[in-house]
């Protein structure tokens, strides 16, 4: 059962690694980069990153929460509490990445992908990457506590 936990957990480290890095880079290099160009450059360049990357994140982002509640749920029924809670705290933190995604990235992604793939800028292009941008900094907080928290698992197991 050691095996299969370690397993797992390394590959929601993988796979959270994926969205983590992309957060960060989002983080710390996309959203000064993009102070600095004009709304019609703004909406082309994240409509169509956007366009890429909500069809191609889903995979990194389902592995890693799927494979962080297999953990739990695994190490809890080994009787390793201190792996369950850890991967449980992971699984908690991306549950809330996921709401936040959710509930304030993904309308926006929507918005800025249609208005580049119909040629157009969005009027409110900048206020869509300001309010894209007002969640950057918390999704990047929940990836690091995921992430710590299954280092934490992989440590212990």
């Amino acid at each position: 059962m050691e095996t299969l936990i370690q397993a797992l957990t390394m590959l929601s480290i993988l796979a959270n690694a994926v969205v983590y890095g992309t957060d960060v880079f989002c983080a710390i290099v996309q959203r000064p980069a993009l102070a600095h160009v004009d709304d019609s450059a703004l909406t082309q360049s994240m409509g169509q990153v956007h366009r890429f990357g909500d069809r191609r994140m889903p995979v990194p982002g389902v592995t890693g929460l799927v494979t962080a509640l297999a953990v739990a749920a695994t190490a809890g029924i080994d009787g390793d509490a201190t792996v369950s809670v850890a991967a449980g705290v992971a699984s908690l933190a991306l549950i809330v990445w996921l709401v936040v995604y959710g509930t304030v990235s993904a309308p926006v992604n929507k918005k800025l992908t249609a208005a580049a793939q119909a040629g157009r800028t969005a009027p409110d292009a900048r206020s869509l990457q300001r309010t894209w941008d007002g969640v950057i900094n918390a999704r990047v907080l929940l990836q690091t506590l995921a992430l710590g928290a299954l280092c934490v698992a992989l440590a212990a197991s």
